[in-house]
């Protein structure tokens, strides 16, 4: 480390873009320190990936065994099932605390310095980190060879919504499970949208879900979506509403939502329900982090601009010294992206050139059955397809065939690949059903791979496993390919 400065990597925001770049950073030799004003973990650890899972979990549970049907098809035989809230919330606020710990010890652990307090870059290499004490705010100022920026994001609330934290609230609330609402509205239907509509109606709420855009689940590929909508909407309690904004959202007893046809602008209904899930997306936490002290302007908006090294950019040019990571850059705003991001970022500053892989990047949403995802959707690939001069061949494979599906009884699903006709690359993987969350990850690996269906279909897979839905896949994209190319 250079004798002028306290630090080689000073690190803004302990989530987990942070954690991991600060783990990276220290076996890299680096003296590194990290910031955070709130709590330790970030997002996803306190508000987000972490408790939410473990709503999921418990209420999965009482999902499973209200499944009479389902069970006694095996032969299993359950009495009337209750649940216990308070219990169920412990167990998220539990598993928080115990990985909010774990995560601080490993820090501690390897010498990383943890300072309490607001970072505010003042320069590309100084930062200034503010904190109360008592009744007065103390200030000082730290220099570092390398800053980096992992903010993260909030809840994203619509113009017209007004939120009391209590009857109308976000995810940030939402995981504290203080209430089962006998009738709630979710606004949105995205990944945590689903997810907290999985939760409320195993324990018993009735919800109505209200979607902006023309269809649901729109950031998914269009046959999955169709083929999760039946089960996890149209076999539910569960209401919708498509081309609907949620205009005007008012707390109290009873909450009152003011809907809006998207297309005239035209009032359509008034409605009155118990809460109201706020699921409207996030937006970066930029503000007052002093990137107006050096020039940096954020887009899109409140994004900072970085390049693929996650480098900040001023005027299309990087910052020296200065980095960004996460969901403050909206690259793609998933806890395991940030991780990514940091440790290609820690690289670059060592002059180790590496970038961010964003097509085999997987993501998921835990609902039961669950739906994940990674590279291309068809839409995607063809449009790609288009610009590149190639065309896009697509697969089903399908739960209902696979035999660890079928001795589960959870034949409800499906895999599909997208692959180029012309030299059979796998593009995307697209998965609905039963932990369709860790199938993904080895179509992940192919397509970071950049491998061929034609090469894919060799691999040998265990039997009876779920993984051999995607080998039937692969198996018939192999045999489609060798038709084409014959």
């Amino acid at each position: 480390m250079s004798q002028e400065f306290d630090y080689d990597l000073v690190i803004i925001g302990a989530g987990v873009g942070g954690h991991g770049a600060a783990l990276h950073a220290v076996a890299c030799g680096l003296k590194t320190a990290i910031i955070e004003a709130a709590d330790m973990g970030g997002t996803c650890v306190n508000r987000g990936c972490i408790p939410s899972k473990a709503l999921l979990a418990a209420s999965g549970r009482v999902r499973e065994l209200q499944n009479v049907r389902h069970l006694e098809s095996m032969g299993v035989t359950v009495g009337p099932v209750s649940y216990n809230r308070e219990v169920i919330a412990d167990h998220a606020n539990n598993l928080v605390a115990k990985l909010q710990g774990d995560l601080t010890n490993s820090l501690k652990r390897i010498k990383v310095d943890i300072i309490q307090g607001w970072g505010k870059v003042l320069g590309s290499q100084k930062v200034e980190v503010t904190r109360p004490d008592g009744n007065r705010t103390v200030t000082k100022t730290i220099t570092a060879k390398e800053v980096m920026i992992s903010a993260g994001s909030v809840p994203a609330v619509p113009p017209g919504i007004e939120l009391d934290g209590k009857t109308v609230f976000t995810s940030d609330e939402a995981v504290k499970l203080e209430t089962v609402p006998d009738w709630i509205a979710i606004i949105g239907s995205g990944y945590i949208g689903l997810e907290f509509s999985d939760v409320y109606t195993a324990l018993g709420s009735e919800v109505t879900m209200i979607e902006a855009l023309d269809n649901l689940m729109p950031g998914f590929d269009p046959d999955i979506a169709k083929v999760a909508k039946r089960t996890l909407v149209e076999g539910r309690d569960l209401e919708t509403y498509t081309g609907i904004f949620a205009t005007k959202v008012v707390p109290g007893s009873p909450v009152t939502i003011e809907l809006t046809d998207a297309k005239t602008k035209e009032v359509i209904d008034v409605l009155e329900v118990d809460a109201c899930l706020v699921a409207t997306g996030r937006r970066p936490a930029t503000k007052n982090l002093g990137l107006d002290n050096i020039g940096v302007e954020t887009v899109r908006p409140g994004f900072i601009p970085v390049n693929d090294k996650m480098q900040v950019l001023k005027d299309g040019e990087p910052v020296p010294h200065l980095w960004a990571i996460g969901d403050a850059t909206g690259k793609m705003m998933l806890a395991h992206a940030a991780s990514a991001q940091g440790v290609v970022a820690v690289e670059n500053m060592l002059g180790r050139s590496r970038t961010v892989d964003y097509r085999s990047i997987p993501a998921a949403a835990f609902t039961h059955p669950e739906v994940s995802f990674v590279g291309l959707t068809e839409p995607q690939a063809k449009e790609l397809g288009q610009e590149e001069g190639f065309e896009v061949a697509t697969v089903r494979s399908y739960f209902k065939g696979n035999s660890k599906a079928i001795a589960e009884g959870e034949g409800d699903g499906l895999a599909k690949l997208v692959y180029r006709k012309d030299t059979g690359e796998l593009l995307g993987a697209h998965i609905f059903g039963i932990h369709a969350a860790d199938l993904i990850q080895e179509a992940a690996s192919a397509i970071a791979n950049r491998d061929a269906v034609q090469n894919l279909a060799f691999q040998v897979h265990a039997h009876p496993t779920l993984s051999e839905v995607l080998d039937e896949g692969y198996k018939r994209a192999e045999r489609e390919f060798a038709a084409v190319t014959a």
